[in-house]
């Protein structure tokens, strides 16, 4: 019998990554996915042609986790097709940077439901589900290294993923006597678009940082995206991989991890190891 993994935001970036790893480790998916995203049924359809092409069953459910509703929506979905579920992985979430002078309700609450309450209703509904069940599973959410670091314009999602890093220690001490563990991945700057892709993002949200005006037409790729531009500050050369957070699920869920409860794994290449910042910090006014 195959084993179970639910995903949320799982078709695309490094929920695709870990969808494929795995696949490739005999697990059936189901992953969420936001219906507005940019070209999402391209990679609704490829990601699960691609767990397919493993052999394994794949599910897909259409939520958008901003809506309080959702996560129960979609955990009651993915249990019923894929029969159980052995591992959940929290990775849906944005950043929607503001600097705290600018913060309205609706940013906070659109954050706070996302990448907040929805990690922390999917752990309590997988985890139930697990005890219920008599099933010595994992769960484990993608945090981020900004959980250690501050960033200018980004207090909630650097406090929510800090708050994330700590909590899950009193979360494993509370599922332990049932051989379930929880553990976090904080992944650094991860290459989540290829420039190919860039260029199909017509009209960037705030949440694109990554993106260049010189992608709109497809037609002036430059040399260097907004990943490579990091190389030369991330101490191991180069910016992350779908896969190589995805490397780090697979262990933590694996037999050979089967001591490992409570901690947050940083894969960062030594990203935040000096203190210095990617993305929206002012390095340029010498902030390191």
């Amino acid at each position: 019998m195959a084993l179970r993994a639910i995903i949320t935001g799982g078709e695309s970036g490094i929920g695709r990554g870990i969808a494929i790893a795995l696949a490739k480790e005999g697990y059936d998916i189901a992953f969420s996915y936001c219906p507005t995203a940019i070209n999402v049924d391209y990679f609704v359809k490829k990601t699960t042609a691609d767990v397919k092409a493993h052999g394994q069953r794949c599910f897909s459910f259409a939520g958008d986790f901003s809506d309080k509703d959702a996560c129960k929506a979609f955990f009651d979905y993915a249990v019923n097709a894929l029969g159980g579920v052995d591992l959940l992985i929290n990775n849906a979430g944005v950043n929607k940077p503001k600097a705290i002078q600018d913060i309205d309700e609706e940013n906070l609450d659109f954050l706070l439901t996302l990448d907040f309450r929805t990690y922390i209703m999917m752990m309590h509904l997988a985890s139930r589900y697990m005890v219920d069940h008599d099933i010595k599973g994992n769960i484990i959410n993608i945090t981020s290294s900004r959980g250690e670091r501050v960033y200018p314009n980004c207090g909630l999602y650097c406090g929510m993923k800090a708050g994330l890093n700590h909590m899950i220690g009193a979360f494993a001490l509370d599922l332990a006597p049932y051989g379930i563990r929880v553990n976090n991945v904080a992944p650094g700057a991860v290459r989540i678009r290829t420039k190919e892709e860039i260029a199909d993002i017509k009209e960037p949200t705030d949440m694109e940082y990554y993106w260049d005006p010189r992608f709109t037409d497809g037609s002036d790729l430059p040399d260097k995206d907004f990943w490579d531009n990091l190389n030369d500050i991330i101490p191991l050369g180069r910016a992350g991989l779908p896969e190589d957070v995805a490397n780090a699920v697979v262990f933590l869920s694996s037999d050979k991890a089967s001591y490992i409860t409570g901690i947050t794994l940083r894969i960062d290449g030594g990203l935040i190891l000096p203190g210095t910042p990617e993305g929206s910090a002012r390095t340029d006014e010498g902030w390191s």
